[in-house]
């Protein structure tokens, strides 16, 4: 996996040049996620960040939750110790993100665990990133049992498995985050606290990483 070091990975520091927090997003997916990031980054004017997603060319099995974590986690602590080198102001510190679902996977509690620990920041699915998707155009009822396809069969657009997998244009309606994260904080509100995290069927947080991490309040 490529990456950037020293300086150089925090963004430009010449005089007169603006200096922007750099936030670094792991997908798990590698179509889905990082699209839907660029066209919510299209939308909105200048949010002082600078966002690259840092497993963009990584494998499929580069991509489980675990590995995607302890990836996050080393790319922590380099970006932490080159932010120090640099005496960078704290509030533009580097993050680092990791967005990941349940699917079927194995150790999700172990990956969140790591991740906190750690000071990587999550933005968690059950079943799929799909469940956020199909929120922007309806509220959603009952469990689907850990089954992403059922998500994705009630996407108010048709087409292949694979097609569905990119965004689409007009897929995000205008004015729809708001609406979309009322209808997730609803569905989360569901489970009682003490439910672990990979049981919440269903769940996402998604909306948390399109506010703090991509600094977007609406589109």
């Amino acid at each position: 996996m490529a990456r950037t070091r020293g300086k150089d990975s925090l963004g430009p520091a010449k005089k007169g040049q603006r200096r922007y927090k750099i936030v670094h997003v792991f997908t798990e997916g590698r179509v889905t996620e990082p699209e839907y990031i660029e066209v919510v980054r299209g939308k909105p004017a200048d949010t002082g960040v600078e966002v690259r997603i840092a497993n963009a060319s990584a494998p499929g099995s580069q991509r489980k939750p675990i590995v995607l974590v302890e990836a996050a986690v080393r790319l922590m602590r380099e970006e932490t110790r080159a932010a120090r080198k640099a005496k960078l102001d704290e509030k533009l510190w580097p993050e680092v993100w990791c967005l990941f679902d349940r699917d079927e996977h194995l150790q999700i509690p172990a990956a969140l665990r790591l991740a906190d620990e750690a000071g990587v920041r999550v933005a968690f699915s059950h079943p799929c990133f799909e469940l956020w998707r199909l929120l922007h155009h309806k509220p959603v009822h009952g469990r689907f049992s850990g089954v992403c396809g059922e998500v994705v069969r009630q996407l108010p657009f048709a087409g292949t498995p694979e097609a569905l997998k990119h965004m689409r244009p007009d897929e995000l309606p205008e004015n729809s985050f708001a609406q979309a994260k009322k209808w997730a904080q609803k569905i989360n509100a569901q489970h009682p606290v003490h439910v672990p995290m990979d049981q919440r069927d269903p769940y996402t947080d998604v909306y948390e990483f399109v506010e703090k991490g991509l600094r977007v309040a609406e589109y």
